[in-house]
């Protein structure tokens, strides 16, 4: 199942699931008719989820007659304003790790997983547009990341229940400064300016990813990167577990799992993203992720 944010008709925003076949997108509305959406209404339904909730929007995802074609809706990133600051984790296949040790001095080994938080006061989405800060830093890069939305609320998950905590997976774009990342000890300003986060197109119920799963980034015409979640040094499991040790993670909080081998920085000379490249982010059983550099 696949849960989405998008613009209705009367230019309000709203979300909803998409048709089985993904050709339209079924309101929440018209599946629970007393859903009164709040000013973060995926987060909202992350919250309320239960089975009842859950077997109505599966019947719905077959059966729903009521619905929008999907190319008369924007669709925006599922979750645009997060509650919190995006968790992500560095370093965390090693193709990715052998290629930035040469323009990060620190980085020889990962014995224990690296964590940094992006700031983003909007999440982009499918199709919109990366505002380049090229004044800032002309070395804007791209990184394809597979991103664990969390379901529940809990601190000290154990490993083997993490599974239970999780609400769905979505693809995110890790949009890097690297001159301002290189500037400073910490990665926070380099990798937060505004624009420099891309989520969507959706996110698909946990139940519905099979692992492992392909994960690529083409830049206009050129694949970039192409990898598997097998490859990740710490799985998903550990993570979550890990990250919530002693620390409470809410529903509708982002980890970021790490990006594969392959971004701009390096190759040599590198190549990075420019004015009017299309970059597109794609990972197995959840989609493409498109957006353009301005």
């Amino acid at each position: 199942m696949k849960f989405v944010s998008f613009v209705e008709w009367n230019n309000t925003e709203s979300i909803g699931i998409l048709s089985k076949e993904a050709k339209k997108v079924i309101a929440i509305n018209e599946i629970i008719p007393d859903f009164k959406a709040n000013d973060n209404p995926m987060i909202q339904l992350i919250k309320m989820m239960n089975e009842d909730i859950l077997q109505k929007l599966k019947y719905a995802e077959e059966n729903c007659t009521r619905s929008y074609s999907i190319e008369n809706v924007q669709i925006l990133s599922p979750i645009r304003k997060p509650i919190h600051d995006i968790i992500c984790v560095g370093v965390n296949y090693n193709d990715h790790l052998s290629e930035i040790k040469k323009d990060m001095k620190d980085f020889k080994e990962v014995k224990a997983p690296v964590y940094f938080s992006k700031r983003a006061i909007e999440i982009i989405g499918l199709g919109d547009k990366i505002k380049g800060r090229f004044d800032l830093d002309e070395c804007l890069d791209y990184e394809v990341e597979l991103a664990v939305i969390i379901g529940k609320t809990a601190k000290d998950i154990k490993e083997e229940e993490v599974h239970d905590y999780i609400f769905g997976y979505s693809i995110f774009n890790d949009i890097s400064s690297r001159n301002i990342q290189k500037r400073h000890s910490q990665w926070y300003k380099g990798k937060s300016l505004d624009s420099y986060s891309a989520m969507g197109p959706c996110i698909v119920y946990k139940d519905d990813i099979k692992f492992p799963i392909e994960v690529k980034s083409i830049l206009n015409d050129e694949i970039r990167q192409s990898s598997n979640t097998k490859y990740m040094i710490h799985n998903i499991n550990y993570l979550v577990s890990d990250i919530s040790k002693g620390m409470t993670l809410e529903a509708g909080d982002i980890i970021a799992t790490g990006t594969p081998g392959g971004v701009g920085m390096s190759f040599n000379p590198p190549k990075y993203m420019k004015h009017g490249d299309k970059i597109t982010c794609s990972i197995e059983g959840i989609g493409e992720l498109i957006n353009f550099v301005e």
